[in-house]
């Protein structure tokens, strides 16, 4: 593998190739073209090197200082776990900061889309579906407990398709206070729950919704359910 530090007039020298496996604890490896190219143009992101072949480097615009490895697919294989697709590119990036919840909703003020609330889904997979349907509806916000939900990770990421740079990601301590906080700002709580009365489009009307949803089969927890506004089914 080839290295190539972002300079003016840096050329490439030659480099061992990677070691396989996990990046530190303090940095995360994103891999797939989608993920890594929203990490890039990211300005919350700190990257810290990208490993890519000289094919899908073709036209690729990189932050300065970022250090460039050049190497084969084979070689970006060890990066990455057991059959993950990373399309060329793995980035080694400090993970994102989560936001305060206080902040997310300031800046949201009385206009914006919802806020998803998930709560201990635990599938990383998971959690990157939900920030695909969180960016195309307009979320202002992904709120998770801190203890219960997958941290940042490279398969979580390529599952959101670059939506992890798109929203806010809330780790909060305790989600029944988070809950009460987002009720404060005006938002009408609806618990997601296949045992409701009523559907979703019924009890949405015109209210500015937080759509509360339950863990991999168990659903929502009962301390979860009472700070809910209201429950609602999808038909």
């Amino acid at each position: 593998m080839s290295r190539h530090r972002k300079s003016p007039g840096a050329r490439p020298s030659h480099a061992g190739k990677p070691a396989g496996g996990r990046s530190s604890a303090s940095q995360v490896r994103l891999y797939g073209r989608h993920a890594v190219l929203a990490a890039l143009a990211n300005p919350e992101r700190r990257p810290i090197r990208l490993y890519v072949t000289h094919e899908a480097a073709a036209g690729l615009q990189v932050p300065p200082r970022l250090e460039l490895l050049y190497g084969s697919s084979d070689d970006l294989k060890r990066l990455v776990p057991e059959g993950a697709p990373h399309q060329g590119m793995v980035l080694e990036t400090a993970p994102l900061d989560s936001p305060h919840l206080t902040d997310v909703l300031a800046a949201a003020g009385e206009s914006g889309g919802p806020i998803v609330v998930l709560d201990q889904v635990t599938d990383p997979h998971n959690i990157g579906a939900m920030l695909r349907s969180a960016a195309a509806f307009g979320a202002i916000a992904l709120v998770t407990q801190d203890r219960h939900a997958p941290p940042e990770t490279g398969a979580l990421a390529k599952a959101a398709s670059g939506c992890l740079e798109l929203v806010p990601w809330v780790r909060v301590v305790n989600l029944a206070r988070a809950l009460e906080e987002i009720a404060e700002a005006g938002f009408w709580r609806i618990g997601l729950d296949g045992r409701a009365t009523r559907t979703l489009a019924a009890v949405l009307g015109n209210c500015r919704p937080c759509l509360v949803m339950g863990a991999e089969g168990e659903g929502l927890r009962p301390n979860v359910v009472e700070h809910c506004d209201e429950l609602a089914k999808l038909p």
